[in-house]
C-alpha cells in the first residue's frame, strides 16, 4: 500500500525533525525537503497530501531570507505555515501546531490516511528494492549493529541470495557478537554470508598504539581494506547496501543549517565508487528502524542492541590495547549487560558499558597482595547525544555487578562507577 505523505519544507526551522516525528506519530508518513524544491520534484514524490512550510531561526541565509517557489502555491496541495509569513496560507502558526491543529490539517484538510506503519513500510520497500536491483547482486558490510542488521533482513526478504553479506570480526567485538550474527543470519535466515576472522590482523596493527585517534584510524582503515579484499573475490556485484538512517542525513547538513557531524554513510564515500547505493532505511528514525527489525522477525536482543562505536571495544580498552585488558573489557561488559537485562534497566538506560584503563592498582586476593586493573562502569541517558545525564543505579544492583566482575573477570581487583555527565565528559572515554 502506498503511504500518504505530508511534505515538510525546511525554511530555516530548528524543529524539522520534531515536526516530522509529530506527523509520523499520528500514523502519516512525513519527509523533510529543502525550501527550493521545484514543482517537478514535488510532483515526482509519491502520494503527497499536503505541505507544511516550516520556518524558523535559520530563515536568513547569506543575508537573504529563503523563500519557496511561488509556483508551489498553484499545485493544489493544502498548505499551512509555521513561523513563516505567507499570504497564500489561510492558516499560519507562530510555533509548532498543537496536536489537535495538526490532526485537523492532516486528516480534515489533506484527507490523508493513517497508513504509516512498519508492515506497509516493509511491503513498499520490498517492492522498491526488487524494482531497483532486478536480478543483480548487492554487497553489504554486516557489522551486527542495529542498522546493518535491519538492512540485511530487509534485503534478504526482497532479494534472498542476491545479497552477499560480509561480516568482519576485528577482534574488538562484544562477547558472542560474531557468533550471534552467524546464528541469526546464516543459520536462521540462510543469508549468503562471508565471515572473516581478522582478529590477529587487527590486534597486530594496533600493538603498542595508545593514541585514541590513531587507533580509530587504524581500525577504520584496516576494516575498509579487509572489506575491499573480500569484495574483489566476488563477481557481478553492482550495488552496495548501507545502513544510512534519517538522522545521518539530517545531521550531515541542510541548505539552511550547518553540518552537526559527518557520517560515513553520507558524503563519506569515494567519488569513484563503482557501486550503486542501496539505502532502504534512509527515511527512518532510530526507533522506527528498531520497529522495522521486529516486523522483519529479528530477535529483540539484536534489534535493541546497545549503541556501539565503530572501533568497538578498541576505544574502551584505554591506551595501547593488550589482550588481557581487552578480555577484561569484554567479560565485564557481558556481565553488566546481563545484570541490566535482569533488572529491566536495558530498556531504561540509553547506553551502558565498561572500560578498562591502562594502569593497575594494589589490591588483595586470596589473602595476598595483587597488582591488577580496574573496571569502570558508565551508564547514561540522553535524547540527542549532545548532552547526557548519569543513571542513578540502585545500590543493590551495583553491588551485584561489582561482586560478579571481581569474582569472574581475570586481572581485575577494583570496580568504579563513572559519575560524570556530558559535558564536561564525553559519552565514550576515547
Amino acid at each position: 500500500m502506498k503511504q500518504d505523505m505530508i511534505v515538510i519544507l525546511d525554511l530555516g526551522s530548528t524543529n524539522n525533525t520534531v515536526l516530522a516525528r509529530a506527523v509520523r506519530d499520528l500514523g502519516v508518513y512525513s519527509e523533510i525537503h529543502p525550501h527550493d524544491i521545484t514543482v517537478e520534484e514535488l510532483n515526482a514524490l509519491d502520494n503527497v497530501k499536503g505541505i507544511i512550510l516550516n520556518g524558523g531561526a535559520n530563515r536568513v541565509v547569506d543575508g537573504k531570507e529563503v523563500e519557496i517557489d511561488p509556483a508551489l502555491y498553484e499545485c493544489g496541495y493544502p498548505m499551512i505555515s509555521v513561523d513563516y509569513p505567507s499570504s497564500k496560507c489561510e492558516k499560519q502558526f507562530a510555533e509548532l501546531p498543537e496536536e489537535a491543529d495538526l490532526k485537523s490539517f492532516i486528516f480534515d484538510e489533506c484527507k490523508a490516511e493513517a497508513n504509516w506503519n512498519m508492515k506497509n513500510f516493509v511491503a513498499d520497500q520490498v517492492e522498491l528494492l526488487r524494482r531497483q536491483i532486478g536480478d543483480r547482486k548487492v554487497l553489504l558490510a554486516l557489522s551486527g549493529g542495529v542498522d546493518s542488521s535491519v538492512v540485511a533482513a530487509l534485503l534478504i526478504k526482497a532479494i534472498g541470495q542476491q545479497l552477499v553479506c560480509v561480516h568482519v570480526n576485528h577482534g574488538l567485538m562484544r562477547k558472542n557478537e560474531s557468533e550471534s550474527v552467524i546464528e541469526v543470519f546464516k543459520n536462521q535466515l540462510h543469508a549468503n554470508l562471508v565471515y572473516v576472522d581478522a582478529t590477529e590482523r587487527f590486534l597486530g596493527k594496533l600493538e603498542n598504539v595508545a593514541d585514541p585517534e590513531q587507533k580509530r584510524k587504524i581500525i577504520g582503515g584496516e576494516f575498509i581494506r579487509v572489506f575491499e579484499e573480500e569484495a574483489r573475490k566476488l563477481d557481478g556485484i553492482d550495488f552496495l547496501g548501507q545502513g544510512t538512517i534519517y538522522p545521518d542525513i539530517i545531521e550531515s547538513g541542510t541548505k539552511t543549517a550547518k553540518m552537526v557531524k559527518s557520517h560515513h554513510n553520507v558524503g563519506g564515500l569515494p567519488e569513484d565508487l563503482q557501486f550503486e547505493l542501496v539505502e532502504p532505511l534512509k527515511q527512518l528514525f532510530k526507533d522506527e528502524v528498531r520497529a522495522c527489525g521486529i516486523e522483519l522477525g529479528l530477535p529483540a536482543e539484536m534489534v535493541y542492541r546497545q549503541p556501539f562505536p565503530g572501533p568497538g571495544l578498541g576505544v574502551r580498552c584505554l591506551g595501547a590495547i593488550t589482550r588481557d585488558r581487552l578480555e577484561a573489557v569484554r567479560e565485564s561488559d557481558a556481565i553488566l549487560r546481563e545484570e541490566f537485562a535482569k533488572a529491566g534497566l536495558d530498556k531504561q538506560v540509553w547506553q551502558y558499558f565498561t572500560v578498562v584503563p591502562d594502569f593497575k592498582s594494589v589490591g588483595m586476593k586470596n589473602h595476598e597482595r595483587c597488582f591488577e586493573y580496574m573496571v569502570i562502569i558508565r551508564a547514561i541517558n540522553t535524547i540527542d547525544a549532545m548532552t547526557a545525564s548519569i543513571e542513578r543505579i540502585d545500590w543493590d544492583i551495583l553491588q551485584k555487578i561489582t561482586e560478579r566482575i571481581l569474582a569472574e573477570v581475570a586481572n581485575v581487583n577494583r570496580v568504579c562507577y563513572d559519575m560524570s555527565p556530558k559535558p564536561p565528559a564525553t559519552i565514550e572515554f576515547e
